[in-house]
């Protein structure tokens, strides 16, 4: 996301090319097992919001090191983490990820 807030349609990542379409498949299922009574990982545990931030935070964590700070700096990454947030804890599923994000593109 914080890649689509900069322009750009498609990131390469991992080898493989990602775009707005993946990010759309993994925001829906983490809401719904976000908000699902069934909604539990492989060890048992409820998704809750709490366990959503913390992976999170470990996530731009991982990020940070990788694209290193300054780039992480001039980057998006912690607005899209926000609106991320905000889709993800929202009680209704958004019709599409972009909705939130088309006010903060330059």
């Amino acid at each position: 996301m914080a890649e689509w807030l900069l322009g750009s349609g498609s990131v390469p990542i991992y080898n493989l090319m990602e775009d707005a379409a993946t990010a759309e498949i993994s925001r829906t299922q983490l809401w719904h097992w976000v908000h699902h009574p069934k909604g539990i990982v492989d060890d048992g545990r409820k998704v809750t919001l709490e366990l959503f931030r913390n992976l999170m935070q470990e996530e731009m964590q991982k990020i940070c090191k990788l694209v290193g700070d300054e780039c992480f700096g001039d980057g998006k990454y912690n607005l899209a983490a926000q609106l991320f947030d905000q889709i993800i804890s929202n009680d209704e599923l958004d019709e599409f990820l972009t909705l939130r994000a088309y006010a903060h593109l330059d």
